[in-house]
C-alpha cells in the first residue's frame, strides 16, 4: 500500500508529459508528417487497439510503463517513443520495420523492459539528433514450445525466463536452461546480450545454446540462421539487442540436469567473518567442480554465500568441507530440490514459493536503478575488502554488490565463440547495482554517487585495457554514440564502450552491421555501428 502514492504520480507525470509532447518539442515539428504518415502506414496493417500514441494518454502510459523496469526512465526529462507497437503477430513486426524504414522512424525493441539504461524503451538522444522513434513491444509474442525428446524449444522473445524455466520444469524434471536468476527478464534481451546464470559453470551462457532464431530484418522479411548466414547468426548470440533485426524467436538446446539438486544460503556478517570468507571465495569458487556455483551477495552488511549443487546434500557437503571449510556449512543448511525449483530458490531467495510464482511476470517491482560491473582477475586483498566494507558497504545508501564466479566451462570456450569476450583470464564478474523506490533528484544523486563512487575506487583491483563489462550490464556512463554524418562513428563507439563490451569482437560485429544494416536503421545509444567506408577498402587489400 506504501508505493501506491508513488505509482500514481508517476502515472499522472507521465501522462501529463504525453500531453506536451509533442507541442513541446520544437525539433520534432518538422518530422510531425512523417510521423503521421507512419501512424497511418501501420494502421493499414495493424489493428488500432495495438497501436498506442501520446494522443491517448491514459493508455499511452500503461503500456509504456507495463514493462518498464527502470523508472529513471520515465520520468518528464526522458524522450518517450511516438507510438507503441503492441505486436500479437510476426506479422505485426515485420510491418513496423517496413514502416519505420519508409517514413524515416526508428523502432526500438521491447521484450522485458530490464535493460539498465532504459534503451528498449527510452532515449537520451532525440533532442540532440532529432530522431523520432517507436517502441516494438513484443511481450505478448510469448509461445513457448518444448520438445523434450529432442532436448530443444522453441521461445518467443516476449516470454520471460521464469516462463521458459516453468515451461522446461513442466516437460521434463531432468532437463534444463542456462540462464539468468531474474524471473521477468524478457528473452529476447537477455539471449541477444549472452545470458549468464547459474548453470553457465556448467554449460555455459545462454547464446552458448542458442540453435536457431527467427529475425524480422532492415527489410522486413523473415529469416532464420540458414538464410541469414552465419555471421549475422554469430553477431544474434551475444552482441547486444537492437543492432541486427527484430529477434522473434529463438530455438534453444536444453540441458541435462540431475532430478534432484541441491540449494543452501548461508549468511554472514562481518563479525562472523564475512570479509575473510570473501577473499577466500575468490579462490575457491572459479576453480571448484562445474557441477558447483556459489556466488555472493553482499547486501545490508552481510554476506549471502548462495549455491547451486548439480547433486545431493552429500555429496555438496563433501565438496564444501575440502574445498571450502571456513564457511561452516552443514548438512542442515542443504535444501534437496527441483532444478525448476532451484530457479524459483535464485529468483525469490527461497524455496518456499512454488514453481508458479515463475509465471509472474510483475513479480519484481519498478524502481531506480544505476548499475555497473567489471571483472576481475586476480584476488582482491583481505585488506582491500576491509577497507571497502568500512567506507562503501556501511553507508546508509549502500545497495547490492554481486559476485558471480566464472571457471568451469566457461574458461575453455574461446573469447570468439560467441560475441561474449570475457570468459578466459577473469575469476568472478563483480556487479555494483543500486537501487531505490524514494522520488527525488537527491535521493538519485545520493544513490547514483554511491556506485559511481565505489566503481571508481575498484579500478585498480580489476581488468585493464579495457575494463572489461558484460553488455548485459549495460553503462551509459561509459559513453555514447555520436553521428558521423549518417551512421554511427565506429571509432568514437568503439573507444568509449565498444572495446570494453566486446574487445577483439567489435570489430566483428561492426562487420556484420555493415552486412545486414549498413544504413544503420537498427540504432539506439549504443548500438554497434556499420565500419566506416575508408576502413572497410583498406581491410578488404
Amino acid at each position: 500500500m506504501a508505493r501506491t502514492p508513488r505509482t500514481t504520480i508517476l502515472h499522472l507525470v507521465l501522462t501529463l508529459c504525453c500531453i506536451l509532447w509533442v507541442q513541446n518539442t520544437p525539433s520534432l515539428a518538422s518530422t510531425a508528417s512523417a510521423i503521421d504518415e507512419f501512424l497511418g502506414c501501420l494502421s493499414a496493417d495493424i489493428p488500432s487497439g495495438l497501436i498506442q500514441t501520446p494522443a491517448t494518454p491514459s493508455s499511452y502510459s500503461a503500456l509504456l510503463l507495463s514493462t518498464a523496469r527502470n523508472l529513471r526512465y520515465v520520468l518528464p526529462d526522458t524522450s518517450k517513443p511516438l507510438g507503441i507497437i503492441a505486436a500479437t503477430e510476426h506479422a505485426h513486426a515485420q510491418t513496423t520495420v517496413r514502416c519505420g524504414r519508409r517514413h524515416g522512424v526508428r523502432v526500438r525493441v521491447r521484450s522485458g523492459g530490464h535493460d539498465y539504461e532504459g534503451l528498449s524503451y527510452a532515449s537520451v538522444h532525440l533532442h540532440k539528433y532529432n530522431e523520432p522513434f517507436a517502441v516494438l513491444d513484443l511481450a505478448a509474442l510469448r509461445a513457448i514450445h518444448v520438445d523434450a525428446a529432442r532436448a530443444e524449444a522453441w521461445v518467443e522473445s516476449g516470454a520471460t525466463v521464469g516462463e521458459l524455466y516453468y515451461a522446461v520444469g513442466a516437460a521434463s524434471r531432468s532437463l534444463g536452461f542456462p540462464a539468468g536468476s531474474c524471473p521477468t527478464m524478457g528473452i529476447g534481451g537477455h539471449l541477444s546480450g549472452g545470458g549468464f546464470g547459474s548453470l553457465a559453470r556448467k554449460y555455459g551462457l545462454s547464446a552458448d545454446n542458442v540453435l536457431d532464431a527467427l529475425v524480422v530484418d532492415t527489410d522486413g522479411r523473415l529469416v532464420n540462421r540458414s538464410t541469414m548466414g552465419e555471421d549475422h547468426f554469430w553477431a544474434l548470440c551475444g552482441g547486444g539487442g537492437e543492432s541486427f533485426g527484430v529477434v522473434l524467436s529463438w530455438k534453444v538446446r536444453l540441458v541435462p540436469v540431475p532430478e534432484t539438486v541441491t540449494v543452501f544460503s548461508i549468511v554472514r556478517s562481518r563479525s562472523q567473518s564475512a570479509v575473510e570468507l570473501i577473499t577466500k571465495w575468490q579462490e575457491m569458487a572459479p576453480a571448484s567442480p562445474q557441477e558447483l556455483y556459489l556466488r555472493v551477495l553482499v547486501l545490508n552488511q552481510q554476506a549471502n554465500f548462495q549455491a547451486l549443487f548439480l547433486g545431493r546434500c552429500g555429496g555438496l557437503h563433501r565438496l564444501m568441507q575440502d574445498r571450502f571449510p571456513e564457511l561452516g556449512m552443514t548438512e542442515q543448511d542443504c535444501e534437496e530440490v527441483s532444478w525448476v525449483q532451484s530457479t524459483a530458490f535464485f529468483g525469490f531467495s527461497t524455496t518456499s514459493v512454488p514453481p508458479e510464482q515463475l509465471l509472474n511476470r510483475s513479480s519484481n517491482p519498478s524502481y531506480y536503478l544505476k548499475a555497473k560491473s567489471d571483472h576481475v582477475q586476480e584476488p582482491i586483498p583481505r585488506d582491500v575488502w576491509e577497507s571497502i566494507w568500512t567506507t562503501w558497504l556501511e553507508k546508509p545508501e549502500a545497495a547490492l554488490l554481486m559476485l558471480d564466479p566464472y571457471g568451469g566451462v566457461m574458461s575453455s570456450i574461446p573469447p570468439s565463440e560467441t560475441p561474449f569476450p570475457h570468459r578466459q583470464g577473469n575469476l568472478y564478474q563483480l556487479q555494483y547495482y543500486s537501487f531505490w523506490y524514494e522520488n527525488g533528484t537527491a535521493a538519485a544523486e545520493k544513490r547514483m554517487s554511491w556506485v559511481r563512487g565505489l566503481y571508481k575506487e575498484m579500478e585498480p583491483y580489476v581488468s585493464k585495457n579495457p575494463r572489461a563489462v558484460y553488455v548485459n550490464y549495460r553503462d551509459l556512463d561509459l559513453g555514447t554514440n555520436e553521428l558521423d554524418g549518417d551512421v554511427t562513428s565506429y571509432e568514437k563507439a568503439r573507444v568509449s564502450w565498444g572495446d570494453k563490451y566486446f574487445k577483439g569482437n567489435f570489430k566483428r560485429l561492426a562487420a556484420v552491421k555493415t552486412m545486414v544494416d549498413p544504413h544503420d536503421f537498427f540504432r539506439n545509444e549504443q548500438s554497434i555501428p556499420p565500419l566506416p567506408t575508408a576502413k572497410m577498402m583498406i581491410d578488404s587489400i
